[in-house]
């Protein structure tokens, strides 16, 4: 439960320096309001990224079930890949993104809200671990606000990049080409890859960036190889993260404005798949 510190001292979330609870600046950092309106202590049992990994594989899941509920006669059972596949109408109720929602039928808030579903069991669980994986590192190196900040920009960047080529460069080949419809968290987790990268050549941690570089090389060429698989999601996804994380900078300590930033997000996120699905039936005109 998130209870109330009232009194007494917590540890600040950017430098570890014992603060009072009550300041409204750490001494050592400069950090405002370190206490967190007394908040810390619970944010922090959390753990590293405040509970943001169990939060994100919890909501993919619950709309994964969702998406599998809502439109059961749609449900594919294919080879290994298409395993219990959702409907397209199902994903695009609970905002797909690409670019016939953006930009034929003005779903732009999708871009948001597609990172949260997914197109099968494998797809799920494969992004999930890796979720998993790269969500507390990233808190670990830049803070947990501004990892989430990160998720979240990245994903648009993706999505929006994807959906972009999909509407104005549709001549290209598939492998080129961008999205009609897309979804899945692996534009942010792309986003991740890019900000642990930048991290590693900010920080002079070399050996970090490069594996992070090296599994970003390897995930990008299996997505040439795999068909259907969304390249450029995967692209501006990675450059809106290292676009990020610039801005975040690794040096500087994470700020109050930054949690601030990061509830934006996750309220954002939230809105954009309740906008989805309050709008998406009546644009599939009650089929």
């Amino acid at each position: 439960m998130l209870k109330r510190q009232r009194t007494g001292s917590v540890v600040c979330p950017s430098c570890g320096k014992l603060v009072g609870v009550n300041d409204e600046r750490c001494l050592s950092c400069g950090r405002r309001n370190p206490g967190m309106w007394g908040f810390a202590v619970a944010f922090r049992r959390l753990g590293q990224d405040f509970g943001f990994t169990p939060a994100v594989i919890g909501g993919c899941a619950v709309l994964y079930v969702v998406s599998l509920l809502m439109d059961p006669s749609g449900v594919r059972e294919g080879g290994i890949m298409s395993m219990l596949a959702p409907s397209t109408r199902s994903l695009f109720v609970l905002g797909a993104s690409g670019a016939i929602p953006v930009f034929e039928l003005g779903r732009w808030w999708t871009v948001l809200s597609a990172s949260w579903l997914h197109g099968s069991l494998l797809h799920i669980l494969f992004n999930m671990l890796w979720v998993r994986q790269l969500a507390p590192t990233t808190a670990e190196a830049y803070g947990p606000a501004c990892m989430v900040i990160i998720y979240t920009v990245a994903g648009a960047t993706g999505f929006l990049a994807s959906s972009l080529v999909g509407h104005y460069l549709f001549f290209l080949p598939s492998f080129l080409g961008g999205a009609r419809f897309t979804i899945g968290a692996s534009a942010s987790i792309f986003g991740l890859l890019g900000a642990i990268v930048h991290y590693g050549r900010r920080r002079g941690s070399s050996a970090v960036g490069r594996e992070a570089l090296v599994w970003a090389a390897v995930l990008g060429l299996f997505g040439f190889v795999m068909p259907g698989i969304d390249n450029w999601a995967h692209l501006g996804g990675f450059a809106g993260g290292y676009g990020m994380a610039r801005v975040l900078d690794p040096w500087k300590e994470e700020r109050v404005d930054h949690v601030v930033a990061a509830f934006v997000c996750l309220a954002a996120s939230a809105l954009a798949v309740v906008a989805s699905v309050l709008t998406g039936f009546p644009a599939l005109g009650g089929r």
